[in-house]
């Protein structure tokens, strides 16, 4: 018992930052606060499982910390995308990409972790970060202005470690906005490019040896391009 209690003390010295929050309700507006998990364990087959020279902690400690920025700059900033429906009449295939509509850059600095807790082989914790005046300014816009709301689900391999949870990460994103065009557009386009900003706690999972992940977001498109016609 008084070792568990050192490791979670440790943990909390190696996360916890001045002037936490100890609130405990989740919040996306003006100051995030969400929970975030990790597996105490790395999966087997992973570099980190290898690592002996790890200390007990390390693996979790760092996938929250590589999980927090990737997550929070989704709900800041956003992510931009770039889709093509599959057409096999025309021989095209699926394609659908995203990426940072900007970096979170320094703002890493300001995220902090507070009050982890341990439970069936994960550790949580609350994640934190205060908006920025203009970041704060650029939601309210997404939540102002008639952006559609639309929500999708992902899920990648346990055994990618965190690129599982980006896959899965991608794939909500490309389930999101896949189902709102397929309810808007008649004719299957080219391509669409837009953004997504998360508006929601994000939820991630497991489920048969997979992360699932369900995200909710507001969209703005930028171009929708058709098949020209000959």
């Amino acid at each position: 018992m008084e070792r568990c209690l050192e490791k979670l003390i440790l943990f909390l010295f190696l996360t916890a930052a001045p002037g936490i929050a100890t609130a405990q309700t989740p919040s996306i507006i003006e100051h995030i606060r969400i929970p975030l998990w990790a597996e105490t364990d790395a999966y087997p087959g992973l570099a980190e499982a290898q690592d002996t020279t790890a200390g007990v902690y390390d693996y979790p400690v760092k996938r929250i910390k590589t999980l927090a920025p990737f997550l929070i700059n989704g709900m800041v900033h956003g992510w931009n995308f770039s889709y093509t429906p599959s057409d096999k009449l025309r021989g095209v295939e699926e394609y659908f990409d995203f990426s940072d509509v900007l970096p979170l850059g320094s703002g890493e600095e300001n995220i902090s972790y507070s009050n982890p807790w341990i439970c069936d082989g994960k550790i949580t914790c609350w994640v934190e970060f205060t908006r920025t005046p203009q970041m704060l300014r650029d939601y309210d816009l997404w939540a102002s202005i008639n952006h559609p709301t639309i929500s999708g689900k992902g899920d990648g391999k346990i055994a990618d470690g965190f690129d599982g949870i980006t896959t899965a990460v991608k794939d909500a994103v490309k389930d999101a906005v896949r189902s709102y065009f397929r309810g808007t557009i008649k004719n299957k386009p080219k391509e669409i490019t837009g953004k997504v900003l998360i508006r929601k706690e994000p939820f991630i999972g497991i489920n048969s040896g997979r992360y699932v992940v369900q995200l909710d977001f507001f969209l703005e498109t930028d171009r929708i391009i058709s098949y020209t016609q000959y």
